[in-house]
């Protein structure tokens, strides 16, 4: 096999293995998710859903986020977001929910809705609401959300986890619940009177985003970086 062959066939190679890396890359940051992925249980915490846009012909125009109601939140108070309307729905839970301090819930937030904004195509939104305190006998709440387009689409992000541990195609936002001292937990120890740091949080989550993208992006650059030297390669065998 002759030197140029065998740099087509690296080449090819490469092209191949820099569309599986954008391929693998892309859905994982297109779900929507909850940040922080954790919490500490007991704690107060700032959530961002964050919602990006899916589609190429279409913006978001609506974002439904369901709220547990097998371990309600007892407060819950969200940020505005600019150009958007938000609406907190509150209602009766289908059962009594006896709280970790004794207290027996039988109404909650069920569900928050943002309209009338748009998130265009390759673009993002986080959509933030500060909740509290958080349960301490579960390991984690999950918040089912509905995500509508302008074309009239409807994704449901509500699939909970596979039993192999493979990622289902629509999964549902999960905040991981853990113990205090967990240094990966984003949860703060408050009670109603001293609310988390809502600016402090932000850049964590802002933080977390723009690792992810970095990241990202550095594994498409090595791989094309490997394919330029490949076409070295080739001119030389020329």
């Amino acid at each position: 096999m002759t030197m140029t062959t065998a740099a087509r066939r690296a080449a090819a190679v490469t092209a191949g293995a820099l569309a599986l890396t954008i391929g693998l890359a892309v859905p994982a940051l297109a779900h929507v998710s909850v940040n922080p992925g954790s919490a500490v249980k007991g704690s107060w915490s700032k959530l961002a859903f964050r919602v990006p846009n899916e589609r190429d012909d279409a913006s978001t125009t609506k974002v439904e986020v369901e709220f547990p109601t097998d371990n309600p939140l007892p407060f819950v108070s969200v940020r505005p977001v600019p150009g958007w309307d938000v609406k907190v729905t509150q209602g009766k839970l289908p059962a009594p929910v006896v709280s970790d301090s004794g207290d027996t819930i039988t109404e909650s937030v069920l569900k928050i809705t943002w309209s009338g904004g748009k998130i265009g195509p390759g673009q993002f939104q986080e959509f933030e609401a500060s909740v509290g305190p958080l349960p301490s006998k579960v390991d984690e709440l999950a918040f089912p959300t509905v995500q509508t387009y302008s074309g009239g689409e409807v994704v449901k992000w509500a699939d909970p986890a596979k039993a192999d541990g493979s990622e289902p195609d629509h999964p549902a936002p999960v905040l991981k619940l853990v113990a205090a001292g967990d240094d990966t937990a984003g949860g703060h120890a408050a009670s109603p009177s001293a609310a988390p740091s809502v600016a402090a949080v932000a850049e964590t989550s802002s933080s977390d985003g723009t690792a992810r993208l970095i990241g990202a992006i550095g594994v498409v650059v090595g791989v094309a970086g490997t394919a330029v030297g490949v076409a070295g390669l080739r001119r030389r065998a020329q």
